[in-house]
């Protein structure tokens, strides 16, 4: 008998188990759309800028980072639309969003449209990279939250690994020395890069239809005071017992809040202006390290580093499969070693990473070196601020601003990954290669020490347990 309810016990575990992960999984969907819609660009841009006549070193920074526009659209209006109509609706139509700007920016006509249609896609990226992390952190059990937020980095990884090989894939081989009037006459700059974007419509698609079976977050049910709706969620995540422990402690902390009903004012107060310049810097912190250059401009920089154009799609879908190994390792180590020690050893190695790279790139090392370090850094990024970045961002606000504070701190990494993204070239032609790197290199190693003096560790712990801890620990700074 007692064989019998230990078997019972185990599997309504499993079953539990089984469905938290599944939801999560089709939530982090929208970071594989993210994940490729981003990264893409950086195969198809040698074409598109043949293609549209591009030059300028300007013109190239505004078409690589337009999106980038859309993605600060999307994070500034996703916390109110988050409250207003439920994380669920949001994913929704983010995914929608992604099909048809997909599609739309792959047979843009003319420039213009191209910009237009890209910033569209950045709005679904916005949306996406706000609402997917706070659903997964608001519907997962404390002991596994760590592991089941990371779930969305390591989708945007599969989607950007998916691009590269996308890409790759599409991309014909170049004969060198081929003249520019037959090269721009090419199948690559006529209709590959075409494809390359219409592509993302596929994983889009299975994610509407995949939406349409997620439930609303439990904590957005209770705000809205459907009991009955919240507790069959719950239910099913946990058991009875686990929605039965949940029901109470966010009741109890909603009835904390019910006197102070949520606001963009209420970020401004003391007890959580210091938890949100936390957040901000954290999110400025991962998009200034640097790493999104070497996917966004890994053809120039491997191209300068001595690469000849075919070797370079081969080099970018070896960067993505790296990104793709230490994210899992990420999503190993995030529940166990912690979110603080993961962050400082990712300062530390990236920095360390870009330093070398500099010297590398100064005193004409082999372009092997140059693939070595920037893979280095790669590993480190994916392993460290990749994830932790977006699991803490999700975790250390009061949940009363939990949706406004996750979009202001979404909107300055979209902020920083625009500065990032646009300035490149014109660093790049100011600077040369040398200098870029070793600008991020400082960076990270300031970084290192913002993370030691500022960062709380939230592991294992539950979102109402992080919110007192947190608020003790600003209270501390500002006294």
């Amino acid at each position: 008998m007692h064989n019998a309810l230990v078997s019972d016990g185990q599997d309504s575990a499993a079953k539990h188990s089984l469905y938290v992960w599944g939801i999560a999984m089709v939530a982090a969907l929208g970071g594989l759309l993210f994940g490729y819609d981003w990264v893409v660009i950086g195969g198809a841009r040698q074409f598109y800028e043949v293609h549209f006549h591009l030059t300028s070193a300007a013109v190239v920074g505004w078409a690589n980072s337009c999106a980038l526009v859309g993605c600060l659209v999307g994070s500034a209006g996703a916390g109110s639309l988050a409250d207003r109509f439920g994380r669920r609706r949001l994913l929704l139509a983010s995914a929608i969003l992604f099909a048809v700007s997909s599609v739309c920016t792959g047979w843009a006509g003319t420039f213009d449209a191209f910009v237009a249609w890209r910033i569209a896609g950045g709005i679904a990226i916005g949306l996406a990279s706000n609402v997917s992390p706070l659903y997964i952190a608001e519907i997962s059990p404390a002991a596994i939250r760590g592991r089941l937020v990371s779930l969305n980095q390591f989708a945007i990884v599969i989607g950007i690994l998916l691009a590269q090989v996308v890409n790759w894939r599409i991309a014909r081989p170049v004969p060198a020395h081929l003249p520019a009037e037959v090269f721009l006459h090419s199948w690559n700059v006529q209709y590959g890069w075409r494809w390359m974007f219409v592509a993302v419509a596929v994983p889009a698609l299975v994610f509407t239809f995949a939406s349409l079976f997620l439930p609303e977050s439990p904590r957005w049910l209770l705000v809205r005071r459907r009991e009955d709706q919240a507790r069959a969620v719950l239910q099913r995540v946990g058991g009875v017992a686990y929605a039965a422990r949940e029901m109470a402690a966010i009741e109890k902390n909603l009835e904390a809040e019910s006197a102070n009903q949520s606001s963009w004012r209420d970020l401004l107060g003391s007890g959580v202006r210091i938890i949100l310049l936390v957040g901000i810097g954290l999110a400025v912190l991962q998009q200034w390290t640097g790493i999104n250059v070497l996917f966004n401009y890994a053809g120039v920089v491997y191209r300068s580093a001595g690469y000849g154009a075919n070797q370079i799609f081969l080099d970018i879908v070896i960067t993505g499969i790296i990104n793709l190994v230490f994210t899992v390792v990420a999503m190993l180590l995030v529940d166990r070693v912690g979110r603080r020690r993961l962050m400082l050893f990712g300062c530390v190695g990236i920095g360390i990473s870009h330093l070398l790279c500099a010297l590398a790139y100064r005193q004409g090392w082999p372009p092997v070196a140059v693939l070595a370090l920037t893979l280095s850094a790669i590993a480190c990024y994916a392993m460290t601020l990749a994830p932790v970045t977006w699991v803490l961002i999700a975790e250390i606000f009061p949940n009363r601003v939990r949706a406004h504070a996750v979009s202001v701190a979404v909107c300055s990494l979209w902020t920083a990954s625009f500065l990032l993204t646009y300035t490149f070239p014109l660093l790049r032609d100011w600077l040369g290669s040398s200098g870029v790197f070793l600008a991020y290199g400082v960076i990270c190693l300031i970084g290192f020490f913002l993370v030691a003096r500022f960062v709380p560790e939230t592991k294992g712990r539950t979102l109402e347990e992080i919110e007192a801890n947190v608020a003790q620990a600003a209270r501390w700074v500002s006294s």
